[in-house]
Parts: C-alpha cells; structure tokens; sequence
C-alpha cells in the first residue's frame, strides 16, 4: 500500500481548500473571462454583418458565411469520421493481450495509462484534425461556388475538346477534393497503424508475425485507397497539362501542351493511371489473400514506372525528337498558345496595320501649312499633365490645412460653354486629418469629417489671365465650388484619401461651408451603421478598440459610424470576387459626386493562355509613387480577365452599385449565379454616367504587356522571337520603371474625328527607338469602345528615350536650364504624348518649373518634335509655328521710316513709359524666378501697349478726318 502518512521528514502539511468566497470569485471571473472572449468574437462578427446591412449586401455576407460554414463543418466531419472510424476499428479488431515480449510489457504501460481516457483522447483527436481540415476547407469557398454555379464558355480546347469551364471551374474542384482524399488517407493510415502498434496488432521486434491478420487487411484497405487516390491524380494530371506552366526558351513563360507534353507525358499519365489502378485493386484483394507480396511488388513496379515512364522517357523524347526540329515539333502548338492567349486577355480583335513613321516633309510652303493646320486637329493635347499637376491644385485650390488633393489626378471629359466636349483634368478635395489645428478624438471623428468639393481644369491650356505663370485654367474652383459643374451636392465623405472613421448625425455637429464661409452641419443620409443601440457601441468600441465609442456624449439619437470609406475598399467588401482596378476615378453625375471603380473578373484556368503576374504587369512609374494606385487582387496569377464590372460609389452617402458591363463574360455570369441581384444589368447605367466611364488602365497595361509578343501569330516568327516588343521605360522618370499609359482624344490613321482613346508604346527589345504604337477606343458611348488599334513602325523612328534626349539637348532647352541654375527652381518633364500623324509621329512634352516664389509646378514651356525637328517654345501654338516652319514664311513687317518722329501724343507717351517700366519689372523678376511677379509685369506690359496701340490710331483717324 502506498504510504499515505508522513515521511522521513514527519507529517505531510495539510493545504488548505480556497474558502467558499474565493472559490466563487475565481468562478466568476473564470466566467467573465470566457463571455469577454465570445464577445470579442462576436463583435467581429456582429460590427461585418451590420456593415453589409448597411450598404444593402447582406446577401454577400450571408452567401459567404454560410458557404465556409458548411464548408468547414462538411470537410471538417468527414476528416473526423475518417480519422476517428480508422482508431476505433484498429482498436475493435485488436488481439488479445500477451505480455510475451519486452516490447508489449513496455506498451503495456501505455495502454494501462491512457484506459481510463480512451473516449476523450479519441475525441480531443477527431475534433483537432477536424477544426484543422475545416479551416482549410472554408477557404476553399470561392472554388466551391464557382463549380456549384459555373456556366459553360461555348470554347473547347483544342487537345481534349472539353469546355474551358472545366478547366476554369471544375477542375480546381476536383483538386481540392483530391487533395483533401490523400489527406484523409495518410492521416487515418497513420492513425490507424499507431493503434495496432499500441495493442498489439503490429509488432517490429516481437517474433513471430509482424502483423495479425486483421491488421493487414485494415491498412492494405488504407492503402488501397491511397494508391486508388493516386490514379485518380494522374487521370486529373492528363487535363492538368493544358493549364500546366513550364518555361519554354522561345516564349518564356508557357501555359498548355507542348509536343513532350502530347506525345510522352500525356500517354505517361494514361499508363500510370492503369498501373495505378491494378496496384490498388491488389491491395484490396488482400482482404482475402492476406499477404502483402503482390501489392508490394505492384507499388514498387508503380513507382518504377513513374520514374521511367513519367520522367526518363519524355526527357528522351525532348532530347532526341524535339530538339533537333524544335520549330517543326513545337510549331502547332505554338499555334494553339497564339490563339488561346489572345481570346483570354481579349486581344484577338487587335488591328496591326503597318505604319511608315517618318513623317511627311514639309518641302514647301503649301505642305507646310497643311501639317500646321491639322496638327491643330489632330488631337486635343493635354498640356496639363494629371501626374504632376495635383501638387499645384493642392497650392491654389486647398483653401484650407485640414484639406488635400491626392499626388496624381485623374482625367475626364466635360462639355464647355460652347458644348464641346474637352478633355479635363479633375481632382476631388478630401479631408487632411494632419492638417486639423488641435488633434483630439471629437476633432478627427465627429468635426472634421469630410472633404468638400471637386475642382476641374482645361487639359489643353493654361490660364490666360496667369499667362505666363502657367497656372491651370480652372473651370471649377473656390470654396464652395463654382464654374462649369453648376450645382451639386459638394460633401465628400467617401474618398481614396479617407482613411480613418466618423461619427456622424448625432449631436456632434460637423465642420462645413457655405458661400459666406464657414458653417456647421449633420450629415442627412443612410450611410453607415446606427449607433443608438447600446450593442451596437459595445461591439464597435471592441471592434475599434475605442472605449469612448461606448460612453461618449457625442454619440446619440441619430448617430452613425463610417468607415471602409474609400471607394476600392467597399467595392472589393460588397464584390470578394472581383479583382479592382487600381484607379478609381470622380465623376459629378447627375448633381452627385460619384466614384467610378473598373473591376475584373479573373480566372488562372484557361487552357493554353499564357498567365501573367497583376501586380507586376500592371506596376508602373505612377503605381511606385503611390500605392493607392495598385491593383486590388484576388488573383495576381491570371491567364484570362474582362472588365466585367463597373461599379459606382457615392462620394457622398457611400451607396455601391455594380453594373454587368460584359454581358458575355461566363465567369461573371458563374458569380451572379452564386450572387443573385448584387449587379445591376447594363442597361440601368445612366447616359450621362456613361458619358465618364472610359477603358480602364490596368487592363490596357494587361493587354500591352502581352502585346508585346503575341502582336505576331506566325508561330515561327513566334518562336524566333524577332519582333519582339517592349514597354518603355517612363523617360521622365529616373527610377526605370514603365511608362504610364495615356488617355488622349486623337485621330488615328484614317479616322475623321478625334476619339477618346488610351494610348501607349513600344520599343524593340534591347533597343530604344519607336517599334509600334497602341491605342484603344476608350469612350464607353462609342460603338467601337474597346477597339485596339496597333501602328506598327516600319521605319528608324526615335522613341520615348530618345526624344527626350534630343529635347534636353537642344539648345534653348541648354539655356533654360542654365537660367535655373543658382535657383530653389527645378524641371518637372510632364507626360510625353506621341500622337501620330501622316505617317509619321508627332510628340508633345510640357515642361513645368517648380520652386522659387511658387513651390509647386507651373507650366513654362512646350517641347515639340515631328521628323527629328525638335524645338521648345513658350506655347503649343509657338511651337507648332516653329517646328512646322511657319515662322518664316509670315511676311515681313515694312521697315518703318526712321524720319518719323514718334507719336508726339502725351497718352501715347505715357502708356509707352508704362510699358518700359513694366518690361524692366519683369526682367528683374525673371533674373529672381519670381514667376508671380513676373506674370504681373507681363500683365501690365500688355496693357500699356494697347492704351499705346488704342491711342496712336485714334490720332490717325482724327488726322485722317482733318485730312479729309
């Protein structure tokens, strides 16, 4: 008996039992602890579902939720049964126990130990193995509604004629359940051998048999299913090799067959699969026979075979068949990766015409006037340039610290005066919370808690009344805003640079305008989540981890919570399964400011297509400066996109619409299935919201970056790779990343109007002059919207690197940088526009200076070059003159006659004097990069001489009737 009394040292100490008290406070803390836990997980879960109540997309909510719920609890049971049935049935057909060797007295032991718990260490393994396979398995959510729902795409592949739905829908499926059976039998394999080891049914130093009987034929049964999964794999692996990406030297990145691939893998996994099959029926067979001798040799003659058969033999047939006629071999399939790749980014209908490039000359007066004259036709030349300017709207427009404009603009189209639609450059004033006067809590939530306003400007000119200062032409500035928009509701709750909460429509009154200046407001609208209920704090101010949300008296009656405020963020929330282009972009739309996202719908499942990387393809110059221009992903590894979606946020109330702007897209057609009534159909898109929708950037950079090899589709120009393109690097960037792609209206060869297009170019790979030039129709009113159109330079035509070279080197451009030399000032090179025109291609670069009295960019000077003729003057208008030579076919002003005595008339006298005084004040001005300074002088020059002007002819005429 053991001894229950004292020991060598004496008596035990007796501890005492916690009091009564003590006990019961532990129990409720231990209880508060545990409700503190469930409520912070239920917060999470309560603050998501009153978000999508809120925007109106409980369904996507709920479709989602419940979608991971039965997946997790489906996949997570059949991994528990298939663990748990496997323990329980090694340890049903157990022997009897026999301390007959060491080995079984040391796991006696063991079993004696674990008796007395046997339920629950089989429960507590089932539930672990269970929670892990259905976590796995609600992640699988989006491949499970895409199978459920999918639709077929009417396009077969060309090896196994099966619909590319099976690929792009189906086969993820069967993978992931594939997957899911191989973990399922190792794990209950493992499982089940560990129980016949600890009772006795496997034995490794017993003598005797290694294993009983019922043993063997329980894990030959596992095993069996294992090997059975196994052919099943390579039956999958044989439609896998159309989605399958390998590197291939003549195209790089590879997706699809090759000839190895049909000629010796393919037949390869046909063989396994009937190898593999044999093997697990004797494994089965096992039952009966109760030797492992023939499946054994039948698993090994499997793995031998995959070994010859799927690896030796194709490297032989690549060796020895492909290599030394790889062209010949490889040229139908090729082929089949031309075709397909083009569908799948949605290049197929890309027109490739071949373009001379060097221009007309302009050999006489005649050619020279024309040139002059449709060079003002040509296009609507955007001299603003939205990725430089939003600075100098930041400077002129704030109006207020607490305010900003984001780095880079955006560019619309808006109707002037006259009704001429013309390109326009707009940015929206959203709220600055590093620009609020005192930080507080009330401050940066409840007073200051929207932007306010959108401020538009020509793209073609500067304003002429800050002429020379290069200022925009405001068409809609001030504070409220007034101009061209007319009247609109000017709030801006909703925007790229709204990161943080607000609480708004409570007693809290917010910070607001009116034409007479400040005013204060409470925001009218449905937007957000309603804090009156006492729930609804608790579970935000855990959600926030802001206490004063639960107690604050500036949270009432009335009171609501934003937040997932910027436009890519509640588009990606209300649509997980669109990938989000990278810029959205304002539009005022029917007296509404109103966000315009683009989104994709993506798949990487296209059979042959090429795939690309988003967030490498889409990466450019603009998209390094500013990460809020990056695409928002749900897939970076694609093979096949449209622009399925676009979707539409309210600037104001934050209210999401989704429009089906692809109404052929099957993949889109698969999510509505699974999404019922979250998109809108096309026809519900407004004529005026469509009138700003345009093309959307990331797309076209998608489509050009795969127009870079796939404009060719001979596949032996293919595989030579000897018109090969490339993407320029920006040339007025110095880090070498990509230029950015432009929209500009223009005419393209053999067009009568100018059309709203998104243009690029390309350059031959490894070489820096022009190699083609792409456009897109990207006004989404026309009927061809969508068009590619690739120019295809034939000619030595200079490209983007190299204009700009020749325009740093030209002698005037020498000069003004040597002017700016000693000055805070600094060059700022805005876009470079290549715009063709007869035959050859016309560039337009305006130059900006920043510093001095004005720190931020101004446009001073146009760089232009057509046929290597390259000048650099004050305006387009002067430049086209020079670079067109129409400077020196003006005809001459008659010399004067030095006899004549100068106008003896004391307003002309004066009015000449005044003149003088201003041209000294703006030389002085310039000599000092005063640009403000300088564009008052200017100013009053011009109106010195026309009082000059105006009084010399009215003394002419008065002589003239004296005369008479």
């Amino acid at each position: 008996m053991p001894d229950r009394g004292g020991g060598p040292s004496g008596p035990r100490m007796r501890v005492g039992r916690p009091s009564r008290r003590v006990r019961t406070l532990l129990l409720t803390l231990g209880v508060l602890a545990v409700l503190a836990m469930l409520f912070v997980m239920f917060a999470g879960f309560w603050t998501d579902w009153l978000w999508y109540r809120s925007v109106k997309y409980s369904s996507v909510f709920t479709t989602t939720l419940w979608s991971k719920i039965g997946l997790f609890f489906v996949f997570g049971l059949l991994m528990s049964a298939a663990v748990g049935v496997n323990i329980w049935l090694a340890h049903r057909l157990r022997p009897p126990l026999s301390a007959m060797s060491m080995e079984q007295q040391s796991l006696d032991r063991y079993r004696m130990g674990i008796a007395p718990y046997k339920k629950w260490i089989l429960l507590a393994i089932t539930a672990l193995v269970g929670l892990i396979a259905g976590a796995s398995a609600a992640g699988q959510w989006r491949t499970w509604l895409m199978w459920v729902n999918g639709v077929p795409f009417g396009q077969k592949d060309p090896q196994f004629h099966m619909d590319v739905a099976f690929y792009a829908f189906d086969l993820p499926w069967y993978r992931f359940l594939l997957g899911f059976g191989f973990a399922a039998a190792v794990l209950g394999l493992i499982a089940a051998a560990l129980t016949h080891y600890l009772y006795g049914g496997l034995r490794i130093t017993s003598p005797g048999a290694r294993a009983t009987a019922a043993a063997t034929g329980h894990l030959s049964v596992l095993l069996g299913i294992f090997v059975a999964l196994k052919a099943v794999a390579y039956w999958l692996d044989r439609y896998g090799l159309a989605v399958k990406s390998s590197e291939f030297k003549a195209a790089g990145n590879w997706t699809g067959l090759r000839y190895v691939d049909a000629n010796a893998y393919l037949p390869a996994k046909t063989i396994l699969f009937c190898i593999a099959a044999i093997c697990a029926v004797l494994f089965f067979a096992t039952l009966w026979r109760r030797t492992w001798q023939l499946p054994v040799i039948g698993f090994g003659l499997m793995v031998l075979s995959a070994i010859l058969i799927g690896g030796l033999y194709p490297a032989i047939v690549q060796k020895f068949q492909v290599d030394p006629n790889e062209q010949k071999k490889e040229s139908p399939y090729i082929e089949q990766n031309i075709e397909a790749t083009r569908k799948a980014y949605g290049i197929d209908g890309a027109k490739v015409t071949d373009y001379s490039g060097k221009g007309k000359a302009a050999d006489d007066a005649a050619t020279k006037e024309k040139l002059r004259k449709d060079a003002d036709g040509q296009a609507s030349y955007r001299v603003i340039d939205p990725n430089v300017v939003g600075p100098t709207f930041d400077q002129l427009q704030r109006q207020r610290k607490y305010y900003q404009f984001p780095t880079t603009l955006d560019v619309d189209r808006y109707k002037d005066a006259d009704g001429k639609e013309q390109d326009t450059v707009i940015g929206l004033r959203e709220l600055d919370l590093d620009g609020i006067p005192k930080r507080n809590w009330i401050n940066d939530h409840f007073t200051y808690t929207h932007g306010y306003g959108a401020i538009t400007a020509k793209g073609t000119s500067t304003d002429p009344k800050a002429d020379p200062a290069g200022s925009p032409d405001f068409t809609e500035a001030g504070l409220p805003t007034k101009g061209q928009l007319g009247q609109y509701e000017q709030r801006i709750y909703y925007g790229e640079k709204t990161q943080q909460y607000s609480i708004v429509g409570g007693p809290q009154k917010e910070l607001d305008y009116e034409a007479d200046g400040e005013k204060t407001t409470s925001f009218k609208g449905n937007s957000g989540v309603n804090l009156s209920n006492p729930i609804n704090r608790a579970a935000y101010a855990v959600a926030f981890s802001e206490p004063q949300i639960l107690y604050s008296g500036a949270i009432g009656e009335g009171s609501r919570i934003m937040y997932n405020r910027t436009p890519k963020e509640r588009v990606e929330a209300v649509a997980p399964w669109l990938t989000i282009d990278g810029d959205a972009y304002p539009a005022v739309v029917g007296g509404k400011i109103q966000w315009i996202v683009d989104a994709y719908t993506t798949s990487n499942g296209y059979p042959y297509a090429s795939r690309t990387t988003l967030g490498d393809t889409t990466a450019d110059s603009l998209t390094a400066q500013n990460n809020q221009r990056a695409v928002v992903a749900q897939e970076n590894q694609v093979n096949y996109i449209r622009n399925s979606v676009k979707a539409t946020v309210d600037a104001y109330d934050g209210s999401v619409k989704l429009y089906q702007w692809d109404e052929k897209d099957p993949v889109l057609k698969t999510w509505m299935n699974a999404f019922p009534d979250t998109v809108k159909k096309k026809s519900e898109i407004s004529p005026e919201l469509r009138e700003h929708m345009r093309y959307p950037q990331d797309l076209f950079k998608v489509q050009r970056e795969l127009m870079t090899r796939y404009h060719v589709q001979s596949p032996s120009q293919f595989y030579s790779g000897s018109d090969v393109w490339q993407v320029p690097d920006d040339p007025t960037n110095k880090d070498k990343n990509a230029v950015p792609p432009y929209y500009l209206s223009l005419k393209m060869p053999g067009e009568q109007d100018q059309k709203f297009s998104l243009t690029t170019t390309f350059t031959p790979n490894g070489r820096p002059n022009l190699g083609a030039f792409m456009s897109v129709d990207a006004d989404a009113t026309s009927d061809r919207y969508g068009s590619i159109s690739v120019l295809n330079v034939k000619s030595d035509v200079p490209g983007p690197q190299q204009v700009q070279s020749e325009l740093n080197g030209d002698p005037e451009v020498a000069e003004f940088v040597r002017n700016l030399r000693g000055t805070d000032s600094d060059i700022v090179y805005g876009n470079l526009l290549t715009v063709p025109m007869h035959d050859g291609f016309l560039y337009i670069e305006p130059v900006y200076v920043k510093g001095g009295s004005a720190n931020y960019p101004l446009l001073k000077k146009i760089g232009v070059q057509y046929n290597r003729e390259t000048v650099f003057k004050n305006t387009l208008s002067e430049a086209f003159d020079a670079v067109f030579g129409e400077q020196g076919d003006s005809p001459e002003e008659p010399p004067k006659d030095p006899s004549q005595p100068p106008s003896s008339d004391p307003t002309v006298q004066q009015a000449l004097e005044d003149a003088q005084d201003a041209l000294e004040r703006g030389e002085a001005a310039l000599k000092e990069q005063d640009w403000n300074a300088y564009g008052e002088a200017q100013k009053d020059l011009s109106e010195a001489l026309k009082r000059a002007t105006d009084a010399e002819s009215k003394a002419r005429k008065e002589d003239t009737d004296k005369s008479g």
